[in-house]
């Protein structure tokens, strides 16, 4: 027997709150264990799938069970919801600074845009001629899909090389990616 859905929704909606009425009721007094609640609440949840597949049909009975239940659960989950003030602002200056607010030197500047270009950049190429060389699939695909990962990686490394304090850091990770990849296509191009 095929129930319309007009019926249908608004008794799933209900099973899912009552299920997760008694759910949480069962977890908000921990101090009295109340196994009884916790199996109606899931015995619940489980029916109403349980019927929704039998009055919608199998197929559609579970997913608007699976659609609808939840929802239920979360207007529960909202009526437990506290509304709190927001916290005053802390003194800026106790706190640590922001990356990108440190002491500023000239030649730290120049030096960093040498590691997020042209260093960015060869290990961005690196990643992705090892992608093209050691996945599997056709070599126009490779190709085409290594040419398209280069930019992404090499946006990646500058807003990460930008963005770093460290210097050696950057530059140990940036030419070890570069020695890497180079370094594993070569390998491959070998065999």
């Amino acid at each position: 027997m095929i129930a319309p859905d007009w019926i249908a929704a608004p008794l799933l909606l209900a099973a899912g709150s009552a299920g997760g009425w008694l759910l949480r009721t069962s977890w908000r007094d921990r101090q009295n264990d109340r196994p009884a609640l916790v199996i109606a609440g899931w015995a619940l949840l489980v029916a109403d799938a349980a019927g929704a597949a039998l009055a919608l049909g199998v197929m559609p009975g579970i997913a608007a069970a699976l659609a609808l239940a939840p929802l239920g659960l979360l207007a529960v989950v909202m009526q437990g919801a506290i509304r709190r003030e927001a916290r005053q602002p802390r003194d800026r200056a106790n706190l640590a600074p922001e990356p990108l607010e440190g002491t500023s030197r000239p030649w730290r500047g120049w030096v960093k845009g040498l590691l997020a270009g042209p260093l960015g950049m060869t290990a961005a190429m690196g990643i992705a001629f090892c992608y093209a060389v050691w996945m599997p699939g056709a070599v126009q695909t490779r190709l085409l899909i290594a040419a398209l990962l280069v930019p992404a990686l090499w946006g990646l490394a500058m807003t990460w090389t930008l963005a770093d304090q460290r210097l050696l850091r950057s530059t140990a990770v940036l030419a070890g990616t570069s020695l890497l990849g180079f370094g594993l296509a070569f390998l491959k191009g070998m065999s």
